[in-house]
């Protein structure tokens, strides 16, 4: 866990993103947001309950930071109720309350995995604080925040709990 650590000298050059989800701001996805650039799908999983995880990016930054964002899509009938497995098993992040610290990134040539990055109160960088439940034919968007991996890495597997593992491509 080491390269997840605590080294915190890049987040004061970091975009908006990263200093609301230290604040725990909710993100929620409308149609006329920006953030973030729907012009390209990365990958699209979906789990068994009509749920799916659109991935628009998958960027690195100068900080030394890889994001990944995009949206969760309820297409289902009914309200889907997001599952705790999604805030990771840690219970040092127990208190941040809900969050995506249950995403890591898998480089399976370097042999890595890739957890969320904490800020300095050990909260998760990435969508925290959401609704409980996504209705249904709305979205959430979301983004999550992980050390980058070396420039020579240019796919890795997204693996999310209750969604088949996607191998992605990292732009930047």
């Amino acid at each position: 866990m080491a390269a997840c650590g605590g080294d915190d000298k890049g987040s004061d050059k970091e975009p908006a993103a990263s200093s609301d989800a230290g604040k725990g701001q909710e993100k929620r996805a409308t149609e006329d947001e920006s953030l973030p650039d729907r012009s390209k799908t990365v990958a699209t999983l979906k789990n068994d309950e009509g749920v799916e995880m659109v991935v628009y990016s998958a960027k690195r930054d100068s900080g030394g930071f890889l994001t990944v964002s995009g949206d969760f899509k309820n297409s289902g009938a009914e309200s889907f109720v997001t599952p705790v497995q999604w805030s990771g098993q840690e219970e040092a992040v127990a208190d941040a309350g809900p969050s995506l610290a249950g995403m890591t990134l898998v480089d399976s040539v370097g042999k890595k995995r890739y957890y969320v990055l904490r800020d300095t109160d050990n909260r998760p960088l990435t969508t925290s604080n959401y609704e409980p439940s996504i209705p249904p034919g709305k979205s959430m968007n979301f983004f999550a925040q992980f050390p980058s991996p070396p420039s020579t890495t240019t796919k890795v597997d997204l693996q999310f709990p209750g969604f088949p593992n996607a191998t992605i491509e990292i732009s930047g």
